[in-house]
């Protein structure tokens, strides 16, 4: 006859990988935030207090473990993530809509980073990006469903035009490249969405 697993030992196993995984995407994640922002396998493992071959049991390269980090990334914007209410008038809805993505795109400014320094040789990095933006424009078709819909042949150009001013690389550019403080950049980019939507508004 042949062997068999007692189920117990196999769920054993599993939860021990899982807690494994989670302890190398929590170092990798950590050490980005302290400012590593390419850390190594090696560092990686020592924080996560693990052989680099275990690492590499989990992992099999730095792609996957940008996947996993990615996710982790996108799990606690969504913890963060307060719905605004498109009840709102317009004027509370910019200011609600930024205010939010203000403080999202802090939460993640280590990893975005960290990100935008690989992405041009990581595929995965790639797609972790495109998520934030199918999230972000999700977000705006429908929290400004009413001023796109008068947009007619420009809801698109519209839409692409407020998700634009609503990711990484125009924050980054407002708090490193401009040098302002959350409120001030927070401040343009409201100015920027309002007056986008505002010449739809009053049509």
């Amino acid at each position: 006859m042949g062997s068999t697993t007692a189920p117990g030992r196999v769920d054993g196993r599993m939860l021990r990988s899982e807690r494994t995984r989670a302890a190398i995407v929590e170092a990798h994640l950590a050490l980005i935030s302290e400012g590593d922002l390419r850390p190594t396998g090696e560092r990686i493992a020592e924080r996560a207090g693990i052989s680099l071959r275990t690492l590499w049991t989990n992992f099999k390269d730095m792609e996957t473990l940008f996947e996993a980090s990615g996710a982790e990334v996108l799990r606690q914007q969504d913890a963060a993530y307060r719905p605004v209410s498109p009840a709102l008038p317009l004027a509370k809805r910019v200011d609600a809509y930024c205010r939010q993505r203000a403080r999202l795109l802090q939460l993640i400014a280590p990893s975005a980073r960290a990100a935008q320094m690989r992405e041009p040789v990581s595929d995965q990095l790639h797609r972790n990006r495109l998520k934030h933006i199918e999230r972000v424009r999700d977000e705006v078709e429908q929290l400004f469903a009413p001023e796109l819909a008068r947009a007619g042949r420009g809801r698109k150009q519209l839409v692409d035009a407020i998700v634009a001013a609503s990711m990484w690389p125009a924050w980054s550019m407002l708090r490193d490249g401009l040098g302002l403080g959350v409120d001030a950049a927070r401040g343009v980019m409201a100015r920027t969405v309002g007056a986008l939507l505002a010449q739809v508004a009053e049509v």
